[in-house]
């Protein structure tokens, strides 16, 4: 007969004791983040009322305003441009095209699929 697994058993009381201990430490830390929780929420400013709501301007809602817009070149330099030295802070910046007439992808050109050949035509 093996008596191991009583052995193990009867040492794990401290074990049990233990586990007991941090679970219920665990649950007093979920319990007082809860109450700081409540505290820190109460102190924040309430939701605006119906009244303090953001209305729509006199003339009604803001429209669309189409208009084509092309890149500006990158300023040609001596040395390699950083993002930060570009302008409009390394995003690409634009300004509005004198073309009217938007451009089209051509006929049988190559567009978002395949290599521009014939395909299904």
């Amino acid at each position: 007969m093996n008596t191991t697994w009583l052995d193990l058993a009867a040492e794990s009381g401290a074990l049990g004791i233990g586990l007991i201990v941090a679970s219920v430490v665990v649950v007093a830390v979920l319990l007082g983040a809860f109450v700081l929780g409540g505290r820190i929420r109460r102190r924040e400013a309430a939701p605006p009322r119906p009244e303090e709501q953001p209305r729509l301007p006199d003339e009604g809602p803001v429209h669309e305003q189409l208009q084509n817009r092309e890149p500006d070149e990158v300023p040609r330099s001596e040395h390699r441009l950083t993002p930060h030295e570009m302008p409009a802070h390394g995003n690409i910046p634009s300004r509005p095209s004198p073309e009217r007439k938007r451009r089209r992808w051509n006929e049988g050109s190559s567009g978002s699929f395949g290599s521009g050949g014939p395909g299904g035509n």
